[in-house]
C-alpha cells in the first residue's frame, strides 16, 4: 500500500468565526481592532523607575512575542521613567495608571503608545475626562478604559451588590460616553474578572453594545496551570464567537510564560500561524516506550526553530503509524525501535536509543528545505503518541 503524504494542514480559508466589527485604534504601529490580527500583551514586573531593569524584561519579552507591554506607573518616580522607556522598547508601551490622574497626563506626555486607566480608583476621574481626552486627542493617544471587579466604582457595588456582568459594562460603557461627550473616541476596553464565566458574559454584553475593540483578560486568574486553564477557556469561548482585539494571560508566573500560553492559545484557535506543535498521545498500558521522555527531549532539541514543522511522536501501534504519517515528521515506536516517518512515507527504522536524535536531524534538514521553499516563518509542529 503507498503512503500519501498528507504533510502540514494549511489553516483553513474560513476563521474559526467571522470576527466581531469593531473600531480600529493604533498602539503605536500595532493596529487593534478593525479586522487587525488578535495581538499578544503582557506587563513588567520590575519597577518601572528602574529603567534598566524594565528595559530588560521588556527585551525578554519582545524575544517572546510579546506585541504590546503595559508598565505600572504608581509613583512619581515611575512616571520620569516613562519617557525614556517609551523611548528604547522595540514594542509599543502602555502606562498602567491607577489612583492619580496627574500620571495619565504623565504618561500621554512622555509619549507612550497607550495609556490604561481604571477609573474605579482614580480620585475625580470624572471630572478630568474633558481635559484628559483633550491631551491624548492632541497626541494621538489611544485610551484603554479598564474596569476591574476588584476595583469596581463604590456606586455600582451599592447597585448590583456585586461585580456583576451588567455592574462590568456599565461602569466600562459609562467611561466611554464620558470621553464620547468630547468626541474621543481613540478607546479600547477591558472588563476583567476572576471567574471566566463572569468574564464571559461580561465580554458578550458589551461587544453587543458597542463597536470598540476589546482587550480580554481573566484578572488574577491564578498560577500557571490554573490561570492557563481559566484563560484558554475564556478566550476560547470568547474568540470562537468573533469577541476579542486582544489578549493578555495573567498569570502568578514570569511575563514571558504569559506571552508563551497566548500565542498558544491564538494558535489553537487558528488565529495565528501555528508554530511548534506537539501531537502526542497521553500514553497508556499499549506504549512500549517512554512517550514523556520522548515528547520532552524531542521539543527541547526543536526549541526556536522558526518554520511552521508538525512532528509526531507516537507510542504504540494501534494510533502511531497513522498520527506518524499525517505530520511533516513522526515516529512510531514499539519494540524497542522506531519507525521514521518523512511527509507520510517510511524513510528509515532506528533503534529506540536513536529515536531523538534522527528526529532532530531529520527536523533540521525539512526546516532547511522548507526555508528555501520560502515558507512563512513560524516554529515546529511536533506529534507524541
Amino acid at each position: 500500500m503507498t503512503a500519501i503524504p498528507l504533510g502540514l494542514p494549511e489553516v483553513p480559508a474560513r476563521p474559526i468565526a467571522e470576527r466581531r466589527v469593531s473600531r480600529q485604534i493604533h498602539v503605536g504601529p500595532v493596529a487593534v481592532g478593525g479586522g487587525a490580527p488578535v495581538s499578544v500583551q503582557s506587563m513588567t514586573t520590575t519597577r518601572t523607575s528602574d529603567i534598566g531593569a524594565t528595559l530588560q524584561q521588556i527585551a525578554e519579552l519582545t524575544a517572546s512575542g510579546c506585541q504590546i507591554v503595559r508598565v505600572a506607573c504608581p509613583t512619581q518616580e515611575d512616571a520620569d521613567a516613562l519617557a525614556t522607556i517609551a523611548r528604547k522598547s522595540q514594542i509599543p508601551v502602555i502606562a498602567d495608571i491607577h489612583f492619580q490622574p496627574k500620571y495619565v497626563f504623565a504618561a500621554i506626555e512622555a509619549g507612550c503608545a497607550a495609556v490604561r486607566v481604571n477609573p474605579g480608583n482614580i480620585k475625580q476621574f470624572d471630572d478630568q475626562v474633558k481635559q484628559i481626552a483633550r491631551a491624548a486627542g492632541d497626541r494621538g493617544t489611544p485610551i484603554r478604559i479598564g474596569v476591574n471587579a476588584g476595583s469596581l466604582d463604590r456606586r455600582l457595588l451599592q447597585k448590583y451588590g456585586k461585580a456583576t456582568p451588567e455592574a462590568l459594562v456599565e461602569s466600562a460603557l459609562w467611561e466611554a460616553s464620558l470621553f464620547e461627550e468630547h468626541d474621543f473616541r481613540d478607546i479600547k476596553i477591558s472588563v476583567k474578572h476572576n471567574d471566566p464565566v463572569v468574564m464571559i458574559e461580561a465580554y458578550r454584553q458589551l461587544a453587543a453594545q458597542c463597536d470598540y475593540p476589546l482587550h480580554l483578560g481573566v484578572t488574577e486568574a491564578g498560577p500557571a496551570f490554573q490561570g492557563t486553564v481559566k484563560s484558554a477557556v475564556a478566550f476560547g469561548a470568547l474568540l470562537s464567537q468573533g469577541i476579542g482585539d486582544t489578549i493578555r494571560v495573567s498569570l502568578s508566573a514570569p511575563p514571558a510564560e504569559e506571552v508563551k500560553v497566548g500565542i498558544q492559545i491564538l494558535e489553537s484557535l487558528n488565529l495565528r500561524q501555528r508554530r511548534l506543535e506537539i501531537v502526542s498521545c497521553p500514553s497508556c498500558g499499549r506504549a512500549q516506550v517512554d512517550v514523556y521522555k520522548l515528547a520532552d527531549e524531542v521539543t527541547a532539541g526543536l526549541e526556536g526553530m522558526e518554520v511552521p514543522l508538525r512532528v509526531a511522536v507516537m507510542g504504540c501501534v494501534v494510533n502511531g503509524p497513522g498520527e506518524a504519517r499525517e505530520a511533516d515528521l513522526g515516529v512510531a515506536s514499539g519494540n524497542g525501535k522506531g519507525q521514521i516517518f518523512v511527509k507520510g512515507e517510511v524513510i528509515k527504522t532506528v533503534p529506540e536509543s536513536k529515536i531523538v536524535e534522527t528526529l532532530i536531524e531529520e527536523a533540521m534538514k525539512i526546516a532547511e528545505q522548507m526555508e528555501q521553499d520560502g515558507a512563512g516563518s513560524g516554529a515546529p509542529a511536533v506529534t507524541v503518541s
